[in-house]
């Protein structure tokens, strides 16, 4: 349970930090505005409070396994948001980026 927790949390942050960058990129990129940059920095802002409800205590840990989630979710956010199609080589290395964030968080360690 405290996997599939960590999992979802992970999955939620990666929302709103990559969701908050998106918002601000269509804020100052596409032309849409104040309106646009504010909720990307709310929610950017939401993002690291989601980052500390993680069960792990270590800082380091987090954000480093965390940015395997980035990784992969980002690519996901291109496809849904903006219609990116990845090639094989993207798909690869955001599966490379997953199985090293599952090391990081979830192997076994002598406590």
């Amino acid at each position: 349970m405290l996997i599939a927790r960590s999992a979802l949390l992970f999955v939620l942050a990666a929302l709103f930090e990559i969701g908050g960058a998106w918002l601000v990129w269509q804020g100052v990129r596409e032309h849409r505005g104040w309106a646009w940059i504010g909720a990307g920095v709310v929610a950017l802002g939401v993002y690291g409070f989601v980052a500390t409800l993680q069960p792990d205590a270590e800082f380091g840990r987090i954000l480093a396994a965390y940015g395997g989630v980035f990784v992969a979710g980002s690519i996901a956010w291109g496809m849904v948001a903006d219609g990116y199609r990845p090639d094989r080589w993207d798909v690869v290395g955001a599966l490379i980026c997953l199985a090293g964030m599952a090391v990081i968080m979830y192997a076994p360690r002598a406590r």
